[in-house]
């Protein structure tokens, strides 16, 4: 499992519970724009900003 490198939590892209607690540790997904989505991945426990991602989308490609 992937671990933030800042405050060293396991975080995935996949909604995940565990047994213990009810905390999430899906890595947050902002997504902006119309034509070219822009997304901000970012830590679910600290809220650091892990990487940026980008795609054509909506008109272009039919992608929502």
């Amino acid at each position: 499992m992937a671990k933030c490198p800042y405050c060293k939590a396991a975080v995935t892209l996949a909604e995940t519970k565990t047994e213990t607690t009810s905390v999430r540790d899906e890595v947050h997904k902002e997504t902006t724009g119309i034509v070219k989505k822009e997304i901000m991945y970012s830590c679910p426990h600290c809220d650091s900003v892990l990487g940026f991602g980008f795609f054509l989308g909506g008109l272009l490609t039919g992608r929502p």
